[in-house]
C-alpha cells in the first residue's frame, strides 16, 4: 500500500499517452488519466481509447500500464523488433518487481498481454474475451478534473468586418452569436491554449469554427496537437487532394464533413452557397487520402429524404454517418429555421429508415441530439442513446479564448479564459458545475432545446 501510494504521488501528476500502430490502419491512441490523488482511498484510473471509450483500470494495472507506456515513449516512433519489445517488457517487469517484490514476474507479463488484447478488442468495437468493465461518464464524473474533449473554435464567423465562411448555412449555430465578429487569436495564442489543454489532462481536441479551413495555419495547429486525438469539423469545400494530403501529414485522426443532401438544389439552398460539387469532391478526396471520415447531416423538413443521402454517401465509399436535429441557437433560432424543424414523430421515422438501410448495407450510423427521439425508439433501431455532455464530456474554447459549456452555448455563461484563467477555476466555476450536474444525470435532453 505504501509503495503504491508513493509511486502514484510521484508519477501521476500528469496523464500518460501512447499510440499503437501510428502509421497503419487501426491506430489506437491510449490516454491513461489518473484520478484525483488520495492517500487513503483508492479511485480507479481510466484509460480513454481513441478519445471515446472509457475503461476503468484498477490500481496495480494502472501502475503496470504507466510503466509500459513510459518505456514505449522512450523508445520513440521507429518500428520495434521482437527483441526490442522483449527487452522493454523485461525492464517493465523489473520496475514492477520493486513495487511488488512478492509477485512472480510472469504475472506482470501475462497482465500486459491481457491489457493489450482487451484494449485492442474494445477499440475495434469487438467484445473482449475478458470483461474488465466499461464505465459511463456519468459514473466517473465525481473523479474528473477536466472534460475528455475540448472544441477549439479557431475561426470566427466574421473577420475584419467581412463574412468569414465560404457558405451561409441556414441552420448555422455560430452565426449572429457573441463571438461572430471577434478578433481571431493568432497561431501562438492557439498553441498556448493547446498546451494548456494538455496540462489540464484533456485527451481530444476538435478544430471547429465557424469554418476552420479558413485559417492558413490550420495544418500547423493540428500538428502541434498531435499528442491528442484530433478531429476536424468542416463543410468540406476546401478539401482538395493536396489539402487532404497535408491533413494526413499533420497527423489528423478524423474529419467530420457536413453534408445536407444528395440533392444538389437542397444542399445548396441549406448552405446558402453553390458548393455542392466541392463538398462531394472533398468527401472523395478525404477518403482517397486515407483519412478517417464521418459525414454529418443536420435534419430538417427540406432534407427529410435522408435515406437517399445515406445511399449516395455509401456510393462514395463512406461507411460512417451521423445525423442530428436543429439546436435552436444562432441562425437555427430564427423563424425560417424553426419552421423547418421536424417533430419527434417525423424525425424518428426519418432516422428509422436511414438506420435500417445502414444496417442492411454494413454502414454505421449515430444520432447525436439528446431528447429528440425517445430512448425506447433509438434502442429499437439499434442506435446508442445520446445525452448532453456540456461541461462534462466536452467544453468549447471560443474564438476569443473564453471557455463555455459547449460550442452551442456561445451566448451563455463564460467560465474563464483558457489563456489567463487557472484551469481549476474554470472547471469549478459555479456555472460549469451547474451544467455538469445536469450532464452527469445522463438525461436524454439538452438545456438549449428546453429554452
Amino acid at each position: 500500500m505504501i509503495r503504491e501510494k508513493w509511486y502514484e504521488w510521484k508519477n501521476w501528476r500528469e496523464m500518460v499517452h501512447t499510440t499503437w500502430n501510428p502509421k497503419e490502419p487501426g491506430v489506437i491512441r491510449i490516454h491513461l488519466i489518473p484520478p484525483r490523488f488520495k492517500w487513503f482511498h483508492v479511485v480507479p484510473s481510466v484509460a480513454i481509447l481513441n478519445g471515446n471509450q472509457i475503461i476503468p483500470v484498477n490500481e496495480s494495472w494502472a501502475i503496470l500500464l504507466t510503466e509500459f507506456i513510459k518505456q514505449l515513449n522512450r523508445y520513440g516512433d521507429g518500428e520495434m523488433s521482437e527483441e526490442d519489445l522483449a527487452e522493454m517488457i523485461e525492464i517493465v517487469c523489473g520496475n514492477m518487481k520493486k513495487l511488488y517484490p512478492y509477485t512472480d514476474e510472469e504475472l506482470f507479463r501475462e497482465d500486459l498481454m491481457v491489457i493489450a488484447e482487451v484494449f485492442e478488442s474494445i477499440a475495434r468495437g469487438q467484445t473482449p474475451e475478458i470483461d474488465i468493465g466499461q464505465m459511463d461518464i456519468g459514473s466517473y464524473a465525481p473523479y474528473m478534473t477536466a472534460p475528455h474533449r475540448m472544441d477549439l473554435m479557431v475561426s470566427a464567423m466574421e473577420k475584419d468586418g467581412h463574412w468569414n465562411c465560404n457558405q451561409h448555412c441556414l441552420h448555422c449555430y455560430a452565426a449572429g452569436q457573441r463571438y461572430a465578429g471577434v478578433k481571431e487569436l493568432d497561431t501562438d495564442a492557439w498553441k498556448e491554449i493547446i498546451a494548456r489543454c494538455k496540462k489540464a489532462k484533456i485527451v481530444q481536441l476538435t478544430f471547429t469554427g465557424g469554418e476552420p479551413t479558413q485559417r492558413k495555419d490550420l495544418f500547423e495547429l493540428i500538428y502541434a496537437a498531435r499528442w491528442f486525438v484530433t478531429r476536424l469539423n468542416t463543410n468540406g469545400v476546401r478539401l482538395t487532394e493536396d489539402y487532404c494530403r497535408k491533413l494526413m501529414e499533420a497527423e489528423l485522426d478524423n474529419v467530420q464533413i457536413t453534408f445536407y443532401s444528395a440533392n444538389r438544389e437542397i444542399h445548396n439552398k441549406l448552405t446558402g452557397a453553390d458548393h455542392y460539387d466541392e463538398t462531394v469532391s472533398g468527401i472523395r478526396n478525404a477518403l482517397k487520402a486515407g483519412l478517417s471520415v464521418n459525414v454529418n447531416t443536420p435534419l430538417c423538413r427540406e432534407n427529410a429524404e435522408y435515406t437517399d443521402t445515406v445511399r449516395f454517401l455509401q456510393s462514395l465509399g463512406v461507411v460512417y454517418v451521423t445525423c442530428s436535429g436543429l439546436i435552436p441557437t444562432g441562425n437555427a433560432a430564427r423563424r425560417e429555421s424553426v419552421f423547418m424543424k421536424l417533430s419527434r414523430e417525423e424525425i424518428t421515422e426519418v432516422v428509422k429508415k436511414a438506420a435500417a438501410y445502414c444496417w442492411e448495407y454494413g454502414m454505421e450510423i449515430s444520432f447525436t441530439s439528446p431528447g429528440w427521439i425517445t430512448e425506447e425508439d433509438l434502442r429499437k433501431m439499434g442506435l446508442s442513446v445520446p445525452s448532453c455532455g456540456a461541461a462534462l464530456s466536452n467544453m468549447a474554447v471560443t474564438p476569443a479564448g473564453d471557455v463555455v459549456a459547449c460550442q452551442s452555448c456561445l451566448n451563455r455563461e463564460i467560465f474563464g479564459n483558457m489563456r489567463n484563467t487557472e484551469w481549476k477555476k474554470i472547471w469549478n466555476h459555479p456555472a460549469s458545475k451547474r451544467y455538469r450536474e445536469f450532464s452527469r444525470k445522463m438525461e436524454q435532453s439538452c438545456p438549449l432545446g428546453e429554452d
